[in-house]
């Protein structure tokens, strides 16, 4: 008897944007219940550095945001491979928004992610090319 091969679908990755953050740190329902769906799945959840410099301000108000940031435990920093990905999609798609390339350059550098966000044309845009990525709006 022939033996089936199972395959097995890739690691869902989960990344936050900035909308995302700020979402979650205001107890939005829709971001809270995404990011469970995710946490369900199995997903990997994790927030780009740039992503933090967009939130924080190294006051007091921070406190909410510090918290989601606390939660999601992973905070993935831009590497040299990172910018060059950013970069490459900057220019090809003649965008002005590098903290939007950066959070699609670091799904496009883990292979794949669905990007979690409240700014979804932005990123539609720049993620075009790049089937691995998928934009989910709040």
């Amino acid at each position: 008897m022939a033996r089936t091969r199972r395959t097995q679908a890739p690691p869902v990755r989960l990344i936050l944007d900035s909308g995302a953050v700020i979402a979650l740190s205001r107890n939005d329902a829709r971001a809270r219940a995404a990011l469970a769906a995710a946490y369900e799945v199995g997903a990997s959840v994790s927030i780009p550095s740039v992503v933090v410099a967009e939130t924080v301000r190294g006051t007091a108000k921070d406190a909410p945001v510090n918290r989601v940031i606390s939660a999601v435990g992973q905070v993935v920093p831009a590497d040299e491979v990172t910018g060059r990905i950013a970069g490459a999609l900057l220019g090809a798609t003649r965008s002005a928004s590098t903290i939007d390339a950066l959070v699609v350059s670091t799904a496009v550098a883990a292979g794949g992610a669905v990007i979690l966000t409240g700014d979804p044309d932005d990123l539609r845009q720049l993620a075009a090319n790049n089937d691995g990525v998928l934009i989910q709006p709040l």
